[in-house]
């Protein structure tokens, strides 16, 4: 771009040196003059590193004004000048065209690998350099009216379809964000945003309008307001701002929680009648969810990442493409609507004590994260050097780095999925599992579009018949951290802290939560929802409605809270990072402290009831074989919602499949018709069919057993059996040579021979083992060789 500009800012100091040798000394005073305001013009143009080719054609025809005024009516150009003019003119214009050129090049993606552009190896250095100070065009010479750039959830200048949408427009460009809490939250209990993300969301904010500065532009802030049932609308926002600044397009970049897409289309619609061109983009999934067809894969297993992925594969939809580079500069108008502060939208508000004094509690999210597109970033930067090699067979440690923490990165958009693919991709370590929480991402959306009541109803008709404990002591406990048993009391205080915790963990609180506690899994969403900083309302509805056992996927395995910590913490010290009274236990006791003696714990300094809580349940097997049975109770009395044949859950289908499944035949789609529903066979955990034959069994006679019991590594199983094995067979050698010497030494004895000799070799030890048993006598060793 830079040498383009010169090449033409050169061709209009040849141009304006030919017509000053075309006219006569008379007027060379005047000409003198203005050719050096305009090289002053082209100058300051040069200076700025995103200056806009329509600033070029302005200075050109000023030039050209500045010619005829100089040399009259009378004065005609020659035919050199002329056609020089007009070569001239088409540079102009393709300079002017090559930007869009570019970007539709880009937005074909890998649809053609001809046509692909390719992806540049410098970008990374690129990115880099994009925290350099650039000046913004100060308004637009075209007059053009100017385009809103509607931000939401896309807080990022780097791979931003909807920036590059509005530089396309060639016009100015107003940034703006439009707060309007009652449109987030939609419909029933949803807790869209909670007070964790509503902080994030209010950093995040500040560090955009940070990076809009250093390229010439400003981020307006503004807070919904309506009139009558417009009360809170972004529409009624939108349209005052058009009325104020005059534009005649609004882009952004598209969502896809039912609420909010039923809200964008209603704004498209109402704009585009008022005469205002509106378009939303698609950027924040890898596959638009409403474009997901089941068509040629069928309905069984719906609910599993694998037949979600298998249906993106038989009906693809549009290319990915390759990411977008972040602009350089934006043009600015010359008037900017005014807004409010970012203070004034209440994001960050600190409650206060009685006293006048301000409870910070989000003082240990702040140490923990940096809240920047710039951040991002770097923690992708970090892990794809280190944490990657690591994931695919230890992601679920607790006690060390090996996760990403992208997760509030991608939820407000300040990392697209698609960068973030393309750098997996490019990374030597390329683990298949990394790039699936992708697919999963994608799935829980295309889950909540066809269920849009996801968050707070049960999928399964019998479950939700089930009896749930209303025990508010024993969830203000788990909330807390403070049930007695560290691994989850260690992982809710790093939620409450950080506002972030692993999905092994996730998982771990869930299961104890659900099936010891009996607590509704409502509890459980509503809580990380609010506590959060990545709180989805599409992945945490899934994966707790999947936990609370009334999900499309049953979790086939239930985490044990003592078990467990085998493979997360493995030595305690994550439970020593979060939960510092236990810090003095030893490994093999850390995870179960009542275990302990009371001498050990009173070195320890450990007072149960003080210092830490007593277990609120301790008959841990006892709550589990009564929750499987309150799962038998139900499942037998809502027979018509059980398959026969097969024992599965039948769910009914949202509108949306039937209509898909209508083409094919009930026997091949597995769809069975009950009055007027159509009900699918879906995933049915096999510890619960087996427990529907005798409901009042206990869950350790169930031969499907989903309690997971935790381990270290396999590899490292698979080392322990190794190694006993050849002791095993060591010691073996080692019995049998002396049971031979025994009785030889005794036949001897009887017969009157004198002993045997010694043996030439010398006993020894196998290299690397550490036992007795692995000593091999001399002899053996002469014999075997």
């Amino acid at each position: 771009d830079d040498l383009q500009l010169a090449l033409a800012l050169s061709l209009l100091d040849t141009e304006d040196q030919m017509s000053v040798c075309s006219q006569g000394s008379q007027h060379q005073q005047i000409n003198g003059s203005s050719s050096q305001s305009s090289l002053l013009q082209a100058t300051s143009v040069s200076h700025t590193q995103g200056g806009s080719y329509s600033q070029i054609a302005a200075i050109r025809s000023q030039r050209k004004n500045a010619s005829s005024l100089q040399s009259g009516h009378h004065s005609k150009m020659s035919p050199q000048e002329t056609a020089q003019n007009c070569d001239l003119d088409k540079d102009t214009q393709e300079l002017k065209m090559s930007p869009m050129v570019c970007v539709q090049m880009m937005e074909k993606g890998d649809s053609n690998e001809l046509e692909k552009p390719k992806r540049s190896r410098n970008r990374r250095q690129r990115r880099k350099g994009g925290d350099k100070q650039v000046v913004g065009v100060p308004c637009s010479p075209s007059g053009l009216p100017p385009v809103l750039l509607w931000f939401r959830r896309d807080l990022r200048l780097c791979d931003n379809p909807a920036i590059i949408g509005s530089l396309e427009v060639g016009a100015p460009v107003i940034p703006i964000f439009i707060w309007s809490p009652e449109e987030e939250e939609g419909p029933g209990m949803t807790v869209a945003i909670g007070g964790a993300c509503k902080y994030w969301l209010h950093q995040a904010l500040s560090c955009l309008s940070s990076s809009l500065e250093r390229i010439g532009s400003h981020l307006v802030f503004l807070k919904a307001n309506g009139e009558g049932n417009d009360v809170g609308s972004s529409l009624h926002t939108l349209r005052e701002l058009v009325k104020v600044t005059g534009a005649r397009t609004v882009l952004a970049n598209a969502l896809y929680e039912p609420w909010l897409k039923d809200r964008d289309d209603k704004v498209v619609s109402a704009l585009q009648k008022d005469g205002v061109e509106c378009k939303m983009y698609h950027s924040y999934c890898l596959r638009d969810p409403y474009s997901v067809s089941t068509k040629g894969v069928g309905l069984r297993g719906i609910g599993s990442v694998s037949h979600f992925m298998s249906c993106c594969k038989q009906n693809p939809g549009s290319a990915i493409g390759v990411p977008l580079d972040p602009p350089e500069s934006l043009p600015t108008p010359a008037h900017w609507p005014q807004g409010v502060s970012l203070d004034m939208l209440g994001l960050a508000r600190m409650p206060r004590r009685k006293d006048g004094t301000v409870i910070d509690w989000a003082a240990n999210i702040r140490k923990s994260w940096d809240f920047s597109e710039e951040g991002a970033q770097v923690r992708l930067e970090a892990f794809l050097q280190d944490g990657v090699y690591r994931y695919e067979k230890e992601s679920g440690r607790a006690d060390a780095p090996n996760t990403s923490c992208l997760s509030p990165y991608l939820h407000f958009g300040q990392l697209s999925p698609r960068w973030l693919l393309w750098d997996a991709k490019a990374a030597r370590c390329r683990p298949p599992k990394f790039q699936r929480k992708l697919a999963w991402r994608d799935l829980a959306y295309w889950q909540l579009t066809l269920f849009p009541d996801l968050p707070w109803e049960s999928l399964r008709p019998p479950y939700k018949a089930l009896r749930w404990s209303n025990d508010r002591g024993h969830l203000k406990a788990w909330q807390r951290g403070r049930t007695g048993y560290p691994l989850v009391d260690a992982a809710m205080r790093q939620l409450w802290l950080t506002g972030w915790m692993n999905n092994y963990m996730r998982h771990v609180v869930a299961s104890f939560l659900i099936a010891y506690l009996h607590l509704p899994w409502q509890e459980g969403y509503r809580w990380f929802q609010d506590t959060l900083v990545d709180a989805d309302v599409a992945i945490d509805a899934m994966m707790w409605q999947n936990g609370g056992m009334c999900g499309l996927d049953h979790w086939n395995f239930v985490m044990h809270p003592v078990d467990a910590a085998m493979t997360c913490d493995p030595n305690g010290s994550f439970v020593r990072k979060w939960c510092p009274e236990l810090a003095n236990l030893p490994d093999d006791l850390i995870h179960k402290p009542w275990k302990c003696p009371a001498s050990m714990l009173r070195r320890a300094g450990v007072l149960f009831g003080q210092t830490y809580p007593e277990r609120i349940v301790t008959d841990l097997e006892g709550q589990r074989s009564q929750s499987l049975q309150d799962v038998a109770l139900v499942r037998k009395e809502y027979g018509q919602y059980v398959d026969k044949r097969t024992g599965c859950d039948l769910v009914p289908l949202p509108p949306r499949l039937v209509s898909e499944a209508l083409g094919l035949s009930h026997q091949e789609e597995g769809a069975v018709t009950v009055g007027k529903q159509f009900l699918l066979p879906v995933i049915t955990r096999m510890e619960f069919k087996h427990q529907l034959e005798d409901p009042d069994a206990d869950a350790a006679s169930n031969p499907y057993n989903a309690v997971l019991k935790g381990y270290v590594s396999r590899k490292r199983d698979e080392t322990i059996a190794f190694l006993n094995e050849r002791d095993f067979t060591a010691s073996v050698m080692y019995e049998g040579a002396q049971r031979k010497e025994r009785m030889e030494s005794d036949y001897r004895r009887m017969q009157g021979l004198p002993r045997p000799p010694a043996p030439r070799g010398r006993a020894r030890r196998t290299p690397t083992a550490k036992d007795k048993f692995s000593i091999v006598p001399g002899g053996v060793v002469t014999s075997l060789r």
